[in-house]
């Protein structure tokens, strides 16, 4: 079994402030004996509008919280999955990018987020998230770590369950959501969907999520939390604003058993599905 650990926070515009806080997540983290850190989306900056997003964007290279967060899995000798924003080749677009970091900072995988959030809630937030960013346009195979099998996906990526049962199609024994969602849908959905992807999947999933108020147009959930592959809610942070982490230990024989007892893969009909 390995433990890990689930982070949450409320990032703001200042970069050096949320890769201080980042860091001092991580040395936490090692400090209770987790192999890998789970940051949340955007933990690299949340600006207050598209202008300032753009222009906050560097590429993964000569990145200052990049290398922030390089430098600290290596001297901790952790795994880190984190979001952060990342320069496109269109001039006036970035991506929304899930990152992969061993524990000697190399970076072992760069998946860009497949689905927009692009929605119109009455009563709620408009998020236009295709003004700014681009879709990505590929599915990461799950990566093998300390844990088990990654399978890496961003936030929205969490309400196409096609997306999560192709992962655990190709191998993936956890399925991770660093997330930022918003505070009336995270209310509505948020647990359940992610205890649901656990269960259809027979996989843990582990969900890092910013929290609080970044500005006065932006407002994240949080409730960082991991689920093993029966659907149990592990951990989860508090409903705090202040930096917080939950552990939890990643049992893969568990989940063999599960997958075992109830072989769900098998016994799905794909003779009736294109």
């Amino acid at each position: 079994m390995s433990f890990v650990a689930v982070a949450q926070y409320c990032a703001s515009n200042l970069i050096t402030k949320n890769l201080k806080t980042c860091v001092e997540l991580l040395e936490k983290a090692s400090k209770n004996g987790a192999k890998i850190i789970f940051l949340p989306e955007a933990s690299d900056f949340i600006a207050k509008d598209s202008e300032e997003t753009l222009s906050l964007t560097l590429s993964i290279k000569d990145n200052l919280f990049v290398d922030g967060i390089i430098n600290a899995a290596i001297k901790k000798n952790m795994w880190v999955s984190m979001g952060i924003h990342e320069l496109s080749h269109e001039p006036k677009k970035i991506y929304n990018t899930h990152l992969l970091i061993n524990s000697q900072g190399s970076i072992i995988e760069t998946y860009r987020k497949l689905h927009l959030f692009d929605v119109n809630i009455k009563d709620g937030p408009i998020h236009l998230e295709s003004k700014t960013t681009m879709r990505g346009e590929k599915i990461c195979d799950p990566i093998p770590t300390p844990l088990g099998n990654l399978g890496l996906m961003i936030c929205y990526d969490l309400r196409f369950s096609e997306l999560s049962l192709e992962l655990r199609k190709k191998g993936a024994d956890i399925l991770t959501f660093p997330s930022a969602f918003t505070l009336k849908t995270g209310q509505a959905h948020w647990e359940v969907l992610l205890r649901a992807r656990a269960i259809e999947n027979q996989c843990y999933v582990i969900a890092s999520a910013q929290i609080g108020r970044h500005n006065e147009n932006r407002v994240s959930y949080g409730h960082a939390m991991i689920v093993d592959p029966w659907g149990t809610v592990l951990a989860r942070c508090p409903e705090t604003n202040e930096p917080s982490l939950a552990f939890a230990e990643i049992d893969l024989d568990r989940l063999k058993k599960i997958r075992t007892e109830i072989p769900v893969l098998n016994h799905r009909r794909t003779d009736l599905f294109s």
